[in-house]
């Protein structure tokens, strides 16, 4: 690898599998072969590394690597200078605080002098001292569901469900961020324009794919003397296709919209004389 390669870090663990998906989606081969730690891709000019997620907002900070999949709760709790390219959406997570009931139910201030255990030491130091609380921070090493009661009052963690917390008897007592996977990018790899063309590029395919996932194509016929009605009432990113149906006095209308709208938009339009509707996913969408 030389100065002229564009250094990718991609994330072991968790991440890895919803990382490895998207750029597959977006047309990127990814093969790990043997040496699992080095992956070789498919897109000309770049290099990858696999490295812990806390490792590579370490490394984009550093500067060895340019470009990279991480956690937004680490980029904060590392404090990275890093560029945000990208919210992928993968492995929604919000970052809490929580305590058993006793604690939960009484307030935190009520229980005096908190011992509160996390991983996240700096979100953790500041969220304390924003809440004025007297507390002693420890610095746990995963699992930090199991400190309270014996060893820890409250906890600061990340969580998808909430279902480890109530495994645990904790309750959520405070929310102190959301996070998801994104791409970050190190600075000085924007500056310099080989590299910044390559991540552009890469962005470009990586966002048809995640705005793609949010998305659904409807397919829909009107006749002509409801066509204007029907278009009022269908959200869209830019204006919907429109052609005119073969032999017939109507339209086929084609646009693309948001899977979460489907369920009250698709009343709507039967309700404005749309006819033999039909929704497909599309696997990439560039606006």
């Amino acid at each position: 690898m030389n100065h002229k390669t564009t250094r990718l870090a991609l994330p072991k663990g968790r991440m890895q599998s919803g990382v490895l998906e998207l750029l597959t989606a977006a047309g990127v081969r990814v093969d790990l072969g043997e040496r699992r730690y080095r992956p070789v891709i498919s897109v000309p000019g770049f290099g990858a590394k696999l490295l812990k997620p806390q490792n590579v907002v370490e490394m984009l900070h550093a500067g060895s690597r340019d470009l990279g999949f991480a956690g937004a709760d680490w980029v904060a709790e590392l404090n990275g200078s890093l560029v945000e390219l990208l919210d992928t959406g993968l492995d929604p997570v919000r970052v809490v605080a929580a305590a058993p009931s006793r604690i939960a139910g009484a307030g935190l201030r009520a229980a005096g002098h908190l011992t509160v255990a996390s991983e996240y030491a700096r979100l953790s130091s500041r969220w304390i001292e924003d809440r004025e609380l007297d507390a002693t921070l420890v610095r746990s090493y995963g699992a930090t569901e199991v400190f309270p009661p014996e060893d820890a009052d409250v906890i600061v963690d990340n969580t998808a469900t909430g279902a480890t917390l109530d495994a645990n008897g904790l309750e959520i007592v405070d929310e102190l961020m959301t996070s998801s996977t994104r791409l970050y990018a190190n600075p000085r790899a924007l500056e310099d324009p080989r590299h910044r063309e390559r991540i552009e590029d890469l962005v470009v395919v990586l966002k048809s794919v995640v705005e793609a996932r949010q998305r659904v194509m409807l397919e829909v016929n009107v006749d002509a003397a409801r066509l204007d009605g029907l278009v009022a009432v269908l959200p869209c990113m830019r204006k919907p296709t429109v052609s005119r149906l073969h032999g017939e006095e109507g339209y086929a209308i084609r646009v693309a919209v948001l899977r979460e709208a489907l369920p009250g938009l698709i009343p709507r339009v039967k309700a404005r004389g749309g006819t033999d509707l039909v929704v497909t996913t599309p696997g990439q969408i560039v606006a």
